[in-house]
């Protein structure tokens, strides 16, 4: 078994759910009492929302950098960065560290292929629904992506520092998210991409009629088959 490297803390109640599902992807898989050989590097988040309200990003980069600089040479064999925004330096951290770096849009991409959906709608931060890193990796699978509006993208992008990303989950707030997604429907969406990893903590499969992706448990599924081929 391959050991796996999690970037976390981003927010450290998400990073929980990526523990849990890969130790029981692994599981699943093996059986008895199989579970995964992992590793965590978990940031203080507060540091990544300093640089994020400063606009210095490449700060951000330096720190991750150093976090899977750490796992590699503690024996991990590939690198989850377990935010989605985080996931805009996965190939330039691939190339750098000479390391594996599952990215969590190309994993997405390929699930919501596999559904055969054109056209899809992108939940998350506002550098997330707003950059292209995410979006690039639809298109390049056909795959048109529709974002909320402004006051829908302001509204996420809050609630996910100040709630989510806390562990605070409002019955208001999950509300809202979904008549979000059926805005996005209504504009043509034939599903919705869960996009940063404490969205699931609020929104379930269930919660809507429409395809919900999932990006952690699609993450860690990926890291999962890595980990075991």
């Amino acid at each position: 078994m391959k050991i796996v490297g999690i970037i976390g803390g981003i927010s450290w109640v998400s990073t929980i759910d990526y523990y849990r599902a890969i130790n029981q992807g692994i599981n699943e898989r093996l059986g008895e009492n199989n579970f995964a050989e992992c590793m965590i590097y978990s940031f203080n988040y507060q540091d990544i929302i300093n640089n994020n309200n400063s606009g210095n990003i490449e700060k951000t980069y330096e720190m991750l950098l150093g976090g899977a600089k750490h796992l590699k040479n503690s024996g991990a064999s590939v690198i989850l960065l377990a935010a989605n925004t985080m996931n805009m330096f996965a190939e330039r951290m691939e190339a750098e560290i000479n390391l594996p770096v599952i990215h969590i849009a190309i994993v997405t991409a390929n699930a919501i292929k596999e559904k055969g959906l054109k056209k899809i709608g992108l939940l998350g931060t506002k550098f997330t629904m707003e950059m292209d890193f995410f979006k690039d990796k639809l298109k390049a699978l056909g795959i048109e992506t529709i974002i909320p509006d402004d006051a829908d993208r302001e509204f996420i992008h809050l609630t996910i520092f100040e709630e989510l990303g806390k562990g605070i989950l409002k019955e208001e707030t999950k509300a809202r998210y979904i008549d979000i997604i059926d805005k996005l429907h209504k504009k043509g969406a034939e599903g919705a991409i869960l996009g940063c990893t404490e969205i699931p903590l609020l929104i379930k499969d269930t919660d809507y009629h429409l395809p919900l992706f999932n990006t952690t448990l699609i993450h860690c599924k990926a890291a999962v088959n890595f980990a075991l081929s």
